[in-house]
Order: C-alpha cells, then structure tokens, then sequence
C-alpha cells in the first residue's frame, strides 16, 4: 500500500485481538522509529517497550485516554531529554512526534492498528519504569491487531475531515 493510502485509511485502534505481535513486527516498528529523520541527526528519543499485561494495568492512569494501551500487543513510551537538560526541548518533541508517525505507519502497512496517547502523569510511569530524571515521558502508544467486532473491514469514513480550503493557506492568512 503506498504512504497516500496508509495516511487516507489510517485510524486509532483502542480496541485489539488478544494476539502477540512477532518479534520481527516489534522491531521493524521500532525501527521505523529509530531511522526516523531528527534535527540535527541528534536522535533525541529513547523508547520503553511494554508488553507485560501487569505494567500495562499500572501504566494505563498516565493520561486522560490512555486506557488503551491494556490489552495491546505491545505499548511503547517516547521519551525525550528533560526541557532543562536541552536547548532544543521544542525541536526535540518535534521529533518525537515524527517517530511516533513513522512507526505508526510502518504498524499501518503491516495490518497493525495503533493508537497515540498524550501523558500528563509521568512521574506514574517513572516509577514504574524506572528511567531517568533527565527524561521525560510526554507521549505512548498503543499496538496489536485491530478487533475486528470493534473495527470492521470497511473504507474510510467520507467527510469527517475539516475542507482542504479551511485548512490550508497559500501565501498569507487571506488567500483571496
């Protein structure tokens, strides 16, 4: 499927097949994550995989919808270096959001469904896992096989997107 269709087609899974990804499936999406272009080439993410159903349960509080990751095949915790310890924290989350679509859409060419998740609790997800003052937690997601009763096999939905023309703006504000 070309990159158009991924983006077209793609949509949040928050509901999964009680399936295991591969080993394989897990490493090309990380990977997907790692080769992902940055500022500066300075990579400035490093990724928690989870895949325990225990940490899962006691990750899933760290946001306001992030309930999803329960049940998934494998959730994944970005984090960046602590705005105190760059001075590119904003080009930082940049990146990290790049990462974040990269592996989501490298899930998407596999069949994989995922599903983003905004953390406002991190130091929840510190304690459970540990890493290091001098990162933070901003952003998870969520993996596995979409359920198909949840998400059936169907085109995409056909205009819940905002029109092209009051989005986009060619050469200034008034595009007269």
């Amino acid at each position: 499927m070309s990159v158009w269709e991924l983006i077209r087609k793609k949509r949040s899974i928050r509901k999964f097949e009680d399936k295991p990804l591969t080993d394989e499936e897990m490493h090309r999406i990380l990977e997907a994550g790692r080769r992902c272009q940055s500022g500066f080439n300075s990579q400035p993410w490093r990724f928690i995989v989870v895949t325990d159903r225990e940490l899962q349960e006691k990750l899933s509080n760290i946001g306001g919808a992030t309930q999803h990751m329960v049940g998934s095949a494998m959730a994944i915790m970005l984090l960046s270096p602590h705005a105190e310890k760059s001075d590119r924290y904003w080009q930082d989350m940049f990146d990290v959001g790049q990462a974040s679509a990269y592996m989501q859409l490298t899930a998407a060419d596999m069949g994989i469904g995922s599903c983003p998740g905004s953390v406002v609790r991190p130091e929840i997800a510190r304690e459970v896992l540990g890493f290091p003052d001098e990162w933070d937690l901003k952003l998870m997601l969520s993996f596995g096989y979409p359920d198909k009763d949840e998400y059936p096999d169907r085109p995409p939905k056909q205009g819940t997107r905002k029109p092209f023309e009051e989005i986009v703006r060619f050469n200034g504000w008034s595009s007269d």
